[in-house]
């Protein structure tokens, strides 16, 4: 089922997040700051919200298109924010091409479920 892939993987995403932003408090070093809220945002926030749309209009996990969307958002919510990661660690050199890549992943998951959502929340009088 789409919404309990989404939810899952967004929950697992959510803690890596938080576990990666209460590593880099104690050690007060904040480098992976901008992996650590992609994360959450990407991973977490974004993808939950998606899962809970599918959960609760049916209807919109019907065909091709929404489970395209959804492992689209899984894998770009893993890459883009590893990209990130390894821009900030290594430099742009061998890490640039995850993040780029990554970014335009979630921005096609996202593109599909805006598609998605105008096509089953239709206002009904």
């Amino acid at each position: 089922m789409i919404s309990s892939l989404l939810l899952r993987v967004s929950v697992v995403l959510l803690l890596v997040g938080l576990i990666v932003g209460i590593a880099m408090g104690i050690k007060q070093d904040f480098t992976l700051a901008p992996a650590h809220a992609h994360l959450n945002l990407v991973g977490g926030v974004l993808m939950f919200l998606a899962g809970l749309y599918y959960r609760l209009v049916p209807q919109a996990t019907v065909g091709i298109l929404p489970k395209t969307q959804a492992w689209l958002q899984v894998i770009g919510a893993i890459v883009f924010p590893l990209g990130i990661g390894g821009v900030m660690l290594y430099g742009p050199e061998q890490f640039e091409v995850f993040t780029i890549g990554g970014a335009l992943i979630v921005l096609a998951a996202i593109v599909l479920f805006a598609v998605v959502v105008f096509r089953t929340s239709a206002v009904r009088t």
